[in-house]
Order: structure tokens, then C-alpha cells, then sequence
């Protein structure tokens, strides 16, 4: 089965999660929802051959349902409002532009290189000058530190960004409940 069919399958159950998680009364049962929805955003970049992205978008997820999970325990949370006409017509609208989503990015799927071949010519021009332009002796150390760099520090501040806001939910939670011992 070609990747593009399976990319269209996950993006359609990422959109049926996000439905889910509007619609749900229970405000737990649209934690769960939303984690769900990400984990399959992971599931995608295994499949665009983005382990890296993949890694770090499921450490972020899971951090995020943990810190959310915390911070809706209590029981008065769990159920939503009856949702009024307004509601309605936002989710009326929200399922809609995911259709659209859903329609218009299935050209985009059928335009990505068939599995196995290279999407640009990065890789090689990696390949042929890494050595020579880093001295570095081992090419996947050379491609991470020098040549994306950046985007390495953007991975680094995304799990940091995450644990920081988990300890923050925590230390909150615990001085709200009279408790002033400290988490870290």
C-alpha cells in the first residue's frame, strides 16, 4: 500500500479525534481525544521519515495529556456545559474546515515523491560535502551539530518548554491544595 493511503488515513483519523474532542462532555475523555490526535501526528512523521520529529512530538504529547490530566482531576471539571446554539454553530463550522483540510491536502499527499525516494537533494548534497565542509569524522554527528543546529536547539526548547510547564501545574496544584512542600 503506497504511504501517501496510509498519510490520508491518519489524517483522517486525526480529524475524526479532533471531532471527537469537541463533541465529548467529558472534559477527560477530550484530554484523552487530543492525545490521541497527536500521537497520530507522530505516527505521521515516523512515516515522512522524521524519527526526530516523531521522538520529540511524542515526548510533548505525552507530557501534555500528564499535565492536563493534573490539571482537570477534580471532579468538577469533568463534565461539560450543555452546549447553547453558539456552541453548535462553532463545531458546525469547525467540522467543516476539517473536511476542507481534509479534502484539499489529499492532492498534496499525491504529490510527495514515492517511498524511498529522496524529497530533495539535501541528503546528498550531505553526503558528498559533509565531511569535507564539518571535518567531522562521523557524518550523522556533522549533519546534527552543524548543519542543523537550529533545529536541534528548537527540539531541545520544546521539551524543556514542556517540563517546565508540568513542574509549574504541579507546584500550583500543590500550594492551591495547602500543601507548601516543593515538587522539585
Amino acid at each position: 500500500m503506497p504511504i501517501e493511503t496510509w498519510l490520508i488515513f491518519i489524517l483522517g483519523f486525526m480529524i475524526v479525534g479532533s471531532i471527537m474532542a469537541l463533541e465529548i462532555k467529558d472534559l477527560l475523555s477530550s484530554i484523552i481525544a487530543i492525545g490521541i490526535v497527536g500521537l497520530a501526528l507522530s505516527v505521521a512523521f515516523l512515516f515522512l521519515q522524521a524519527p526526530d520529529l516523531a521522538i520529540v512530538q511524542f515526548l510533548f504529547e505525552i507530557f501534555a495529556i500528564i499535565i492536563l490530566i493534573l490539571a482537570f482531576l477534580k471532579k468538577e471539571y469533568h463534565k461539560k456545559d450543555d452546549p447553547s446554539n453558539t456552541n453548535k454553530i462553532l463545531t458546525l463550522v469547525t467540522v467543516i474546515t476539517l473536511g476542507a483540510i481534509l479534502f484539499f491536502s489529499i492532492d498534496v499527499f499525491k504529490a510527495l515523491p514515492a517511498f524511498g525516494e529522496p524529497y530533495m537533494n539535501t541528503a546528498k548534497y550531505y553526503l558528498e560535502n559533509g565531511a569535507t565542509e564539518t571535518g567531522s569524522a562521523n557524518l550523522v554527528s556533522a549533519i546534527i551539530l552543524d548543519y542543523r543546529a537550529y533545529d536541534t536547539l528548537g527540539e531541545v526548547t520544546v521539551l524543556f518548554t514542556a517540563i517546565l510547564g508540568a513542574l509549574t501545574i504541579i507546584r500550583i496544584k500543590k500550594k492551591s491544595s495547602g500543601t507548601e512542600e516543593d515538587v522539585v
